[in-house]
């Protein structure tokens, strides 16, 4: 199966889902990111990736206007409600491939992108076309969940986020992040990395996990090695979960 096509055939069925997932709605990084993106009131701002449009959302009343994609229709129906429920006006939401923006270059100010990296199939594409629509001096603010730098964490995380959801690529390492970011003309700041606690059974079925693919996950927990343990502080028994390691970037093209 095509990526696009796992993306939306998972997203498709999830979307009443992270509408309301207030992990999506009300992360600590939202606000971090807007405080970081620096933004005077005029800014012309691409959400890419929006999902069920709650960056664009908190973007909008802070800009001139916000042009959000998405490659699923079913989550674009979810942000229009989003946006309609809190009086929003200024975003327009439209089908789209973070890989092949339909977007003018040198058109955007800020791009936003906020946890949905970690399933494209290629990112140096969608950073090409990040810097292709923007302008000189503009800004990518960049969230995703990242892995650790140390190769065995890096395929814990992995692994449980494929399990958990077929559409997952790839959690990249802050380092990496850094490089891509560099090789397509921006001076990448990583302006930190923060723990979010999921609830194991709330991170499930959000994606409707199946109950068999369930059961191998709490396996990995359980059998986790005492390193995993700490760096994703691993909870098991009646009320399993983890923290997830989320990482802000702010890249200014030069």
């Amino acid at each position: 199966m095509e990526q696009g096509d796992a993306i939306q055939r998972q997203f498709g069925a999830a979307a009443e889902r992270y509408a309301a997932s207030t992990f999506h709605e009300r992360s600590p990084d939202l606000p971090l990111m807007m405080d970081a993106a620096r933004l005077c009131g005029d800014e012309r701002v691409l959400d890419i990736g929006t999902g069920t449009g709650h960056t664009a959302v908190a973007f909008a009343p802070r800009v001139a206007e916000v042009v959000a994609i998405d490659l699923t229709s079913a989550m674009l129906e979810q942000a229009r409600a989003v946006a309609a429920a809190a009086g929003v006006e200024n975003v327009r939401f439209a089908e789209g491939d973070a890989m092949a923006l339909p977007c003018d270059d040198a058109s955007f100010d800020v791009v936003t992108c906020r946890v949905c990296a970690h399933h494209f199939a290629d990112p140096a594409a969608a950073l090409r076309e990040a810097a292709r629509v923007l302008g000189p001096g503009g800004r990518l603010m960049l969230v995703d969940s990242v892995s650790p730098e140390d190769p065995a964490l890096d395929t814990f995380l992995n692994a449980i986020e494929l399990l958990r959801d077929p559409s997952h690529v790839r959690n990249h390492s802050v380092s990496q992040w850094c490089a891509m970011l560099r090789a397509f003309g921006f001076a990448p700041e990583h302006l930190g990395t923060f723990p979010v606690p999921l609830d194991f059974y709330e991170w499930v079925e959000r994606m409707r996990t199946p109950a068999p693919v369930r059961g191998q996950l709490i396996g990995l927990f359980d059998g986790a090695t005492g390193s995993a343990r700490e760096a994703f502080r691993l909870r098991t028994g009646e009320t399993p979960g983890f923290d997830i390691p989320i990482a802000l970037f702010r890249a200014t093209l030069g």
